[in-house]
């Protein structure tokens, strides 16, 4: 077991630089959901108190939840979703999570809007309504997805326009750069796997399979007013074995090869990425480890993506699961330069102050989060995600839906 571990907590102070935005440390809230939007695509109460948190937490950058690019596309009927007729709320939103951030003494953050689309896995009315890419056999078993169920290419062409038309309005929003979210086996991650779909956006060609991400990425790019950031999250490893895994061998096994990977992030050039594996529906052990072993996997891809994109400033993930060591593998993970950054997940929920106490060298084990993975109980289960060891507001919900599901 190799972990990179540091007790030199003063590089995680360091600022950064990415383009022209300078980020005042190296600790990340990455992108968390809490189901708690309106109906019409808005945070609603949760979501805001959400934010509020997290922009006290101290860290340099608030990589914003996955945002549908419209309606069809939304994972649950509350997942946020912008659009033409709710742009003000976005702006006011952007503007509260500032302002929150330096009253309470912490640094202007640098926010990034991850635009989303669930594809298999939307909801948008609350019943499942997938947009499928391609069939895979181990999520379908015995029920292969009929051909008119799989998503069409002039679909996903039209998704492409939009993409840009987004790009637009959360730059109007304040936002500093936008995610063209490719990870976790939603629409744009499920197509970089789809080997087996014919046509344009699919088969044995990179070229094909990954059609739709650079066509989003030139949509993002040509919406963007100077100095927004494009960005992406990227799974470099799913962990489900060829033909419909990206980022694996081709000899039916698991086992990682980045070589796709790391020629599609050369190929588009982004001046940042954030890194991520796995699917939270299948096998959310690799996107959230559950051992040692996960948490060694996700930093060993993880640097070997580094070496291969010297220039690219890298997010790494997943550190959680150490719990009080978390912040000496994010100063290590810094230090021996497998990343730039490192982002925190489900910390984040159950310790809003996290960064500012990493950085002050006090970070309080009574409010670590202790994976329990009961926030991602509460969203399957059709409520609101939280923390429930940590937060009552969380537990009091937890009870409710479980005194539901007897």
């Amino acid at each position: 077991m190799n972990l990179p571990l540091s007790r030199n907590l003063s590089v995680l102070k360091q600022s950064f630089t990415v383009e022209n935005h300078t980020f005042a440390n190296r600790l990340v809230v990455q992108p968390m959901e809490g189901a708690d939007g309106t109906r019409t695509g808005e945070a609603d109460t949760l979501a805001i108190r959400r934010y509020d948190r997290f922009a006290t937490s101290g860290a340099g950058l608030i990589w914003f939840e996955a945002v549908a690019v419209q309606s069809d596309g939304r994972a649950n009927a509350y997942q946020l979703w912008m659009h033409e007729k709710n742009t003000d709320h976005y702006k006011w939103l952007v503007e509260r999570i500032r302002e929150t951030a330096v009253k309470n003494g912490n640094p202007n953050p640098v926010i990034i809007m991850q635009a989303t689309h669930s594809g298999r896995y939307s909801r948008p009315d609350g019943p499942p309504e997938p947009m499928i890419a391609v069939n895979v056999p181990i999520y379908e078993k015995d029920n292969p997805i009929p051909p008119e169920r799989i998503v069409s290419d002039d679909t996903l062409r039209k998704i492409e326009i939009r993409y840009g038309e987004i790009t637009k309005m959360a730059a109007d929003c304040g936002f500093d750069g936008i995610d063209v979210k490719a990870c976790h086996r939603y629409l744009n991650g499920e197509l970089l796997g789809a080997f087996t779909r014919p046509g344009p956006y699919g088969g044995p060609e990179l070229s094909n399979r990954a059609r739709f991400y650079k066509n989003i990425t030139a949509a993002a790019r040509a919406a963007a007013p100077a100095g927004f950031l494009v960005t992406t999250r990227l799974n470099i490893y799913d962990g489900i074995p060829y033909p419909h895994g990206f980022g694996v061998e081709q000899d039916g096994s698991i086992e990682p090869n980045l070589s796709e990977p790391i020629a599609l992030l050369k190929e588009l050039n982004f001046s940042m990425v954030n890194i991520s594996m796995g699917n939270p529906y299948f096998n959310p052990y690799v996107n959230r480890p559950t051992d040692l072993e996960g948490v060694e996997r996700m930093y060993r891809l993880t640097k070997e993506v580094r070496d291969a994109l010297p220039g690219t400033a890298i997010v790494a993930s997943a550190p959680t699961f150490l719990r009080m060591d978390s912040p000496y593998l994010a100063a290590g993970a810094v230090e021996a330069d497998y990343a730039d950054f490192v982002g925190f997940g489900r910390l984040g929920f159950a310790y809003p102050t996290f960064a500012r106490d990493i950085l002050n060298d006090c970070f309080d084990g009574k409010q670590v989060c202790v994976t329990c993975a009961k926030c991602s109980e509460l969203m399957r289960g059709h409520s609101n995600a939280g923390c429930v060891v940590r937060d009552k507001l969380y537990t009091d919900l937890y009870l409710k839906m479980k005194a539901g599901q007897q």
